[in-house]
């Protein structure tokens, strides 16, 4: 992706983008920063009048062979509940040659890591790729591009790399002779309280998960999580783990290189984390 010519929207602010787009796309994985952000556009469609364009769009999973939800249970739910809050309609994707759990176990062979995030991109972004296709083709745009601004609830306080992330730029691979896609981080420089401030003001219900110490919802497991939150997510979720150590020895390939799920499991036995 290039970092997009600013000169390109005008004006440059949060109601110039929403106001100049065909369609807005609120992507939301259930968590905190999904909600902060999708309560966020909520404010700043219905000042600009243009609520009816918003669509949140969430990237299911999948569940194991067994059916066990990679995701925290009750997400996809949670979503539909908070989208309908702004009333907001819901496009639920999912990778149609299987879901996390499959793609890693049939085709990858190898866990997901931060340098080869195939989780993200082949389960998250591709999927949303698919959805924004569907809305764009129903509006039946002739003579220009639809412009299309996809919203994510990436902060830069949550790593290093997401601190170097553009703000707003062009997503090529979303980007076509029918539409120009913007990728936009409406909430990249907000803080932790400020996000629970948001959450807590809305009145609308979180997951019950960061009640149970989670500082990170989506994928239970995420092999990019703390080891405190993989620690306290086997204890909640064993099922899970227990089929992910499982696949760990079947693929004789470790969760991750400093932190096996056998290593995991053996420290939420041991109540390592409160």
């Amino acid at each position: 992706m290039r970092q997009i010519d600013l000169m390109e929207i005008n004006p440059i602010t949060p109601v110039g983008l929403v106001t100049g787009a065909d369609v807005i796309v609120v992507n939301s994985s259930g968590g905190k920063d999904s909600q902060a952000m999708l309560d966020y556009v909520a404010q700043l469609t219905a000042e600009a009048g243009v609520s009816d364009r918003v669509t949140v769009v969430h990237n299911d999973l999948g569940a194991t062979d067994t059916g066990i939800p990679i995701e925290w249970p009750g997400t996809a739910d949670l979503v539909h509940r908070q989208a309908a809050h702004y009333g907001f309609p819901v496009v639920v994707t999912r990778r149609g040659k299987g879901g996390l759990f499959q793609q890693l176990r049939n085709e990858r062979r190898k866990w997901p890591s931060a340098s080869a995030r195939w989780c993200t991109s082949d389960q998250k972004t591709s999927q949303g790729r698919k959805a924004v296709t569907r809305l764009v083709s129903e509006l039946d745009i002739t003579g220009r591009p639809a412009q299309v601004l996809y919203c994510l609830g990436l902060r830069a306080q949550e790593s290093p790399g997401r601190a170097r992330k553009s703000v707003l730029e062009i997503d090529k691979a979303g980007t076509s002779g029918r539409r120009v896609m913007r990728r936009w981080l409406p909430i990249h420089d907000w803080t932790d309280a400020q996000v629970w401030d948001r959450i807590r003001a809305s009145g609308v219900p979180y997951h019950p998960a960061y009640d149970q110490g989670m500082t990170r919802l989506s994928c239970s497991l995420c092999v990019l999580a703390g080891r405190d939150d993989l620690i306290r997510a086997a204890r909640l979720r064993p099922d899970l783990a227990a089929e992910y150590a499982a696949l760990e020895t079947e693929l004789n390939h470790r969760f991750r290189a400093d932190l096996s799920m056998a290593d995991i499991i053996t420290a939420a036995t041991a109540k390592e984390v409160p």
